[in-house]
């Protein structure tokens, strides 16, 4: 959606002629601007590395999770889209991390996919107020019912518009929903090495979470799976989402048909739960979809097995270039 922006215009001074009173040299007061705020670098474990998605988990690991900003919509079916930085977080709150969650929370979803395989749950990101959710291809694919949990708790039926496993995104649309907080989708064009992010998802099942981090790198070149039976077997295999990365293949076999995009690196932590969603910038503008991460090899567990803070974005306009075919049905 194109910004628009008021125009001071001439008008007539109703009380020309009349003695004016003086003009005060000191208004209006010089703006205030918000301190910057530097981040802060976070250690990182040593070892080898394996990489994990960061959603569809069967019910063994649930989780899933999304980060975004809101905005009000034209429309119920109009997309909140911006160019440039939209502030949706409050003037007094911006720039803060409780500010971002307290901004983006209604526009938080969990899916819950039922599929041959079993269950698996992931996140999506609101983009219309009439129930129109982005999330990753591999959340929902293979999926034979779609339910969909809000942030204020009530449950909807969904249906996939489209998918798209080259880029591994999917648009589902809630039934008979109205009236729901929408994301504002930024511009990642925009987005600088060390830009403040955070996530806000449900990694193993903890709705809600927060994370915060910075952006690590830009066009990180990482390949996934487009075979739609990943989807399925991903429920065998404990919810792992093969994909590859820097000439490594991690988490299983990625098979002969795979699809390579460009990443956005940030080091906020995504475990697994937190791919489908979105990551944000601190004015509460989505600029990723979470969908991969790294974690430590040879993890005895899914607590040992958290991130050492190297995740993956698909970033923003990726998204918005692909929102008309996903409308149009596309399933390729």
């Amino acid at each position: 959606m194109t910004e628009s922006f008021h125009r001071s215009g001439e008008y007539e001074n109703p009380y020309e002629g009349q003695q004016q009173a003086p003009v005060n040299p000191e208004w209006p007061p010089p703006p205030a601007y918000a301190p910057a705020h530097a981040p802060h670098p976070k250690k990182r474990g040593r070892g080898p590395l394996a990489l994990l998605a960061a959603v569809a988990i069967v019910a063994a690991a649930i989780g899933g999770g999304t980060a975004y900003g809101i905005q009000e919509l034209t429309g119920n079916d109009t997309v909140a889209s911006s160019s440039t930085s939209t502030n949706v977080v409050p003037s007094s709150q911006k720039g803060t991390v409780s500010g971002v969650a307290k901004a983006v929370s209604p526009s938080i979803v969990e899916i819950s996919a039922d599929s041959g395989a079993g269950s698996s749950t992931g996140s999506g990101v609101i983009i219309t107020g009439d129930g129109e959710i982005i999330t990753n291809n591999h959340v929902i694919s293979g999926a034979s019912q779609i339910k969909v949990t809000t942030n204020d708790g009530k449950s909807y039926s969904a249906k996939v518009v489209g998918t798209d496993s080259k880029k591994d995104l999917a648009l589902i649309k809630l039934e008979n929903a109205a009236g729901l907080k929408a994301a504002t989708l930024g511009d990642s064009a925009g987005v600088q090495v060390g830009d403040e992010v955070v996530a806000i998802g449900s990694p193993e099942g903890l709705s809600g979470t927060v994370t915060s981090g910075i952006i690590s790198a830009l066009d990180r070149d990482v390949t996934v799976s487009t075979d739609e039976s990943q989807g399925q077997r991903q429920g065998q295999q404990g919810g792992e989402w093969p994909f590859e990365f820097g000439g490594r293949e991690f988490n299983g076999d990625t098979g002969s048909n795979t699809t390579t995009y460009k990443a956005l690196q940030t080091d906020a932590s995504l475990n697994p739960g937190n791919s489908g969603g979105a990551l944000i910038d601190m004015n509460g503008n989505i600029i990723g979809i979470n969908s991969a991460m790294y974690s430590a090899a040879g993890a005895s567990s899914s607590a040992a097995a958290g991130s050492v803070g190297l995740g993956f974005s698909i970033p923003i306009n990726t998204v918005k270039a692909d929102l008309a075919k996903l409308r149009a049905g596309s399933t390729d």
